[in-house]
């Protein structure tokens, strides 16, 4: 090949490789528009939510239980309601923004781009890693007006704050691809991501449950989301935070590949 031929060559990849990278950047500019636009409905009220829980739950239980040495049960209380509002609401992003896109149409949009199929599920996973994140600060911010809070590790916070959202953004393009209506996709929620959330360890210790429903705790990826990151916090855990790391990484690992490998074949979105 002649060296004028090469460098053509050379441009032509490096054309394609910038065209690619404006059309990720213009998902994800997209992706974060659709929950940006609506911030009442997907920042502030789960950030309510969160909030009333912790009046409610706070108010009720704060004098009959405390689960840490030294530990009041409020303070115990807001880092599971910020990891649950942090779940709940990237599944709701990335798993809304598809079942809506292929309802009305203009996924096909997406789907002529020259993207990836890596591109896609980063897109949208990244923009419902940011409205998580987003939201459990939220909650973070307005729960330290009532209640103050230490700080053990920052890094063991905001890495599972990262991954736990990832693995739920993941498991919400997921849920997107399979569900042909909204009502399947709010029985996926209500049936498998609400159970999960609520018997994490959110209000309680897992060692105040039974021994049944202890071992079945062990069992439950959303419980090591959880106390990993109350760990960051308070410096004590249920669990060894390492087995809680590695049981998240674990499972974004499984759900990444699974949803790379449906994009890749085009799963009820190509046909």
């Amino acid at each position: 090949m002649s060296v004028r031929g090469f460098a053509d060559r050379n441009k032509a990849r490096a054309a394609r490789q910038g065209w690619r990278l404006r059309g990720f950047a213009t998902l994800l500019h997209k992706e974060l528009l659709r929950f940006g636009k609506v911030a009442l409905q997907t920042l502030l009220a789960p950030v309510l939510t969160a909030l009333l829980y912790l009046l409610v739950f706070g108010h009720v239980l704060e004098a009959h239980v405390q689960v840490f040495p030294g530990v009041r049960y409020t303070a115990f209380l807001i880092p599971g309601l910020m990891m649950m509002s942090v779940l709940q609401n990237a599944f709701a992003n990335s798993s809304s923004s598809l079942i809506q896109s292929k309802i009305t149409g203009n996924l096909v949009f997406v789907l002529l781009t020259p993207l990836s199929s890596a591109e896609l599920y980063l897109a949208f996973v990244l923009a419902a890693v940011l409205r998580g994140v987003a939201v459990g600060l939220g909650v973070y911010g307005v729960a330290l007006v009532f209640v103050p809070l230490p700080l053990h590790s920052s890094m063991t916070v905001l890495g599972f704050l990262v991954l736990s959202s990832a693995v739920l953004a993941s498991l919400g393009v997921i849920a997107g691809l399979w569900a042909d209506k909204f009502d399947q996709l709010a029985g996926f929620q209500n049936f498998i991501i609400m159970p999960l959330t609520f018997l994490s360890g959110v209000f309680y210790s897992i060692h105040s449950l039974p021994a049944f429903w202890l071992a079945a705790s062990h069992f439950n990826p959303f419980f090591y989301m959880i106390d990993g990151f109350r760990y960051g916090f308070f410096g004590v855990s249920d669990v060894n935070p390492w087995l809680s790391l590695g049981v998240v990484l674990a499972t974004l690992i499984v759900l990444a590949g699974l949803s790379l490998e449906l994009l890749r074949r085009g799963y009820k979105i190509r046909s």
